[in-house]
């Protein structure tokens, strides 16, 4: 058979290229799997720059790649690890001869993989510190206005309205949400986040207290709240958070992160605010007992005052007591000053008798008497003082006499000068061919330090170190030594020195 290009061999079998085989792969699968539901394992979940969502499913022995398109509304976000159901159609992926699911809808595969999810982000967000007791803030205990998050159309809002109303009627700020569905997460994130940038005293007044609340539900009905935004919106909040979902055995991760959990939207109503009724009783009851401390505080001074009183004498018979006091001392020195007015005019008649009875002479010859006796009295005193003056001098000039250092020249020794008249009191102060003066009883002599010294009488040698050298006469004549030298004498301190 010839297979040439020019003689192509005939076939049964259609042709077709890689494109329509591919289109007609993708016609086939869409059209036998156009409506789908798969469940598995979510594996490399990853979310594209353009909003689209791709992950693969996989159970123990095959993997289903998976897309979601942008604008999509899933009832879970998808996460690793998550076992769910997915609702959507087969396609092919011409470009990489892949088939995949078009993912329209998706849920959790049943209570026990939404339970692990739970409690999986639960120790997340509590490993991170958001559920701390130190993050609770305390709640204000009497509120300007209260926040509320929740759906405008539920029982839940009118059941709170009504406690507030009930107890203590209150402001009221309700931010409408969703509180199911794909977008109830997002929308209560905002709303608390909302609540939160609003600035006090503003258009819109800043609430002081936030209630998020909603009814009962199953745990998919609640599951908006266990999202985790949501979490982080609420544990973020500066507004102090009460969180009100579902029934009291019910709960959400929104209660961990709240500062106060409510087992009912009611309940968080009631610890929004006081009971009005008890407040006005607690008042009139302070009041009242205000108003009997001081009753019995007035009356304790009243009685103090009493016990007082009755330990004073009267005023008026002290009053008496001091007026009669003056008036007998005003007698008294009445009569008292009459008796010395009267004794000094007798004194002065006296003195006036005896005046008239002296005359001029007697009394100046009296008084000259009395001056010459005062003038001797003077003259004797000054004479003997004068006596005791002069002996005490007088020995005195004895003493310094005795204590002259002439009178230990007369006695043989000599004081040495230098050339201006200092006296030299050792032999530091001396050194060889030094000028000195040698004074003695009977006159001055000069001489010169040569630095030797030589003990004995003065034959004809000079002055050293302070010491007469030469030789004895006696020694001399007779050719014998010298005395050995004796002892220096040690030095004493500069000053007076010692002359005997």
């Amino acid at each position: 058979m010839d297979n040439s290009p020019e003689n192509p061999a005939e076939h049964n079998t259609a042709e077709y290229s890689v494109s329509e085989l591919s289109l007609a792969l993708k016609r086939t699968v869409e059209t036998a799997f156009g409506q789908v539901r798969v469940r598995g394992e979510i594996s490399g979940f990853k979310r594209a720059a353009s909003g689209h969502r791709y992950f693969a499913l996989k159970d123990d022995k095959a993997v289903l790649d998976a897309v979601c398109w942008r604008g999509t509304g899933l009832g879970t976000e998808p996460e690793d690890g998550l076992e769910v159901i997915c609702t959507g159609r087969l396609t092919t992926y011409p470009g990489r001869s892949r088939y995949q699911i078009v993912v329209e809808e998706m849920e959790l595969a049943g209570e026990g993989a939404l339970l692990k999810l739970l409690e999986a982000r639960r120790k997340k967000l509590d490993g991170e510190g958001l559920f701390a007791p130190e993050r609770k803030k305390p709640l204000p205990y009497l509120p300007e206005r209260i926040g509320v998050v929740t759906s405008p159309t539920g029982a839940v809002i009118q059941d709170i309205l009504h406690r507030l109303n009930d107890r203590f009627p209150r402001p009221v700020l309700l931010w409408p949400v969703r509180v199911q569905g794909e977008d109830a997460a997002a929308e209560i994130a905002a709303a608390i986040e909302g609540f939160n940038r609003l600035k006090t005293g503003g258009k819109i007044p800043r609430p002081d207290v936030l209630i998020v609340a909603r009814g009962g539900g199953s745990l998919e009905d609640l599951w908006a709240f266990n999202e985790e935004n949501v979490v982080r919106a609420a544990a973020a909040s500066d507004i102090p958070l009460i969180s009100a979902v579902g029934h009291e055995t019910d709960t959400t991760l929104i209660d961990f992160a709240a500062d106060r959990r409510a087992p009912t939207p009611t309940a968080a109503a009631e610890m929004a605010v006081p009971v009005r009724a008890d407040l006005l009783e607690d008042v009139l009851d302070h009041a009242r007992r205000m108003v009997g401390a001081t009753e019995r505080y007035l009356e304790g001074g009243r009685n103090q005052v009493k016990a007082l009183a009755r330990g004073l004498l009267d005023p008026q018979s002290l009053l008496e007591m001091a007026t009669q006091r003056l008036d007998d001392w005003t007698d008294r020195l009445r009569n008292a000053m009459a008796q010395g007015m009267n004794a000094r005019a007798d004194r002065l008649t006296g003195l006036g008798r005896l005046l008239k009875g002296l005359s001029y002479a007697q009394a100046l010859e009296s008084g000259a008497s009395r001056l010459s006796d005062q003038a001797d009295r003077l003259q004797n005193a000054m004479a003997q003082d004068l006596s005791t003056r002069a002996d005490r001098l007088t020995g005195l000039g004895r003493l310094l006499e005795g204590l002259s250092y002439a009178r230990v020249l007369e006695r043989g020794f000599a004081l040495v000068r230098d050339g201006k008249g200092k006296p030299l009191i050792s032999t530091a102060a001396t050194k060889p061919g030094m000028a000195v003066g040698i004074h003695f009883h009977d006159g001055t002599v000069g001489a010169v330090i040569d630095g030797t010294v030589t003990d004995g009488a003065v034959t004809g040698g000079t002055v050293t170190g302070g010491t007469v050298t030469g030789k004895t006469a006696a020694n001399k004549a007779k050719g014998k030594p010298s005395k050995p030298a004796k002892k220096k004498t040690p030095k004493r301190k500069a000053g007076q020195g010692e002359l005997f």
